[in-house]
């Protein structure tokens, strides 16, 4: 394997709406592990201490770019994109941190064939070693079917004539991911790197659990939501099975 070396700093794109739960846990693993060129932000005009946390970043690394956007997540992300200047930018989520050494280790997966780099998430409830497993196997053949914005990293050219659908609220990764696909390049989808992904204690709950689904069925494409029946279903005993623990 042909590994090609990148510049060294990145852009980051982040989406944040109300993210103060975790936000300065995941700025800081941002630019601990990653060389950031510039952090965009892109924010749904947050009502909390969102940009608050920013500014008191920004006021240290002095490259933090804040874009405001009311609309869907593609049209966010469609903002990054078009924001994004480096060769390679990565994707982070507001609520996960990511692993020791991210970026070094997403650097030798690169290849000039490839596009994007995806680290699978992992929930932080998650401590039973089997649960683990399988819950690693089932999220890696998600991204299989729906690919995944966590933390991914992209090749800028993959991506640079791209135009997300606006409607797109759900199901926007995979359609970057079938983009970059239908370009020529490869996803490489890693068990390593990885982010730890601090989903919110509405998640454990009836109804948090079951909108995580419908959710999916709202907005994503059928043929898409009959592949992903059995992993989503997984996820939604897991989600009862944690609201449960969680009242022990």
């Amino acid at each position: 394997m042909v590994v090609v070396a990148m510049d060294n700093h990145v852009d980051v794109v982040l989406l944040t709406k109300n993210s103060q739960r975790k936000l300065r846990e995941c700025v800081k693993s941002i630019y601990r592990e990653v060389p950031v060129n510039q952090l965009i932000v892109v924010d749904g005009f947050s009502k909390d201490k969102t940009l608050e946390i920013l500014n008191q970043f920004n006021q240290k690394y002095h490259n933090i770019t804040i874009l405001f956007d009311n609309g869907t997540r593609a049209t966010a992300r469609q903002k990054g994109i078009n924001q994004a200047r480096t060769e390679w930018f990565l994707f982070v989520d507001s609520d996960v941190v990511l692993c020791h050494n991210w970026y070094k280790k997403a650097q030798t997966f690169i290849t000039p064939d490839v596009g994007a780099i995806w680290g699978i998430e992992v929930w932080s409830t998650i401590e039973n070693s089997k649960t683990l497993k399988l819950f690693l196997l089932t999220t890696r053949k998600i991204f299989d079917v729906r690919g995944g914005t966590h933390d991914t990293l992209i090749r800028k050219e993959a991506v640079k004539d791209i135009i997300i659908p606006p409607n797109l609220h759900v199901f926007e990764d995979a359609y970057i991911k079938d983009w970059i696909e239908q370009k020529g390049y490869r996803v490489v989808a890693c068990y390593n790197p990885f982010c730890i992904h601090y989903r919110p204690s509405s998640v454990w709950t009836f109804g948090g659990s079951v909108g995580l689904v419908a959710e999916a069925f709202k907005f994503g494409h059928p043929r898409l939501i009959s592949k992903l029946l059995l992993a989503y279903g997984f996820y939604t005993v897991y989600s009862f099975y944690q609201m449960l623990y969680s009242r022990v």
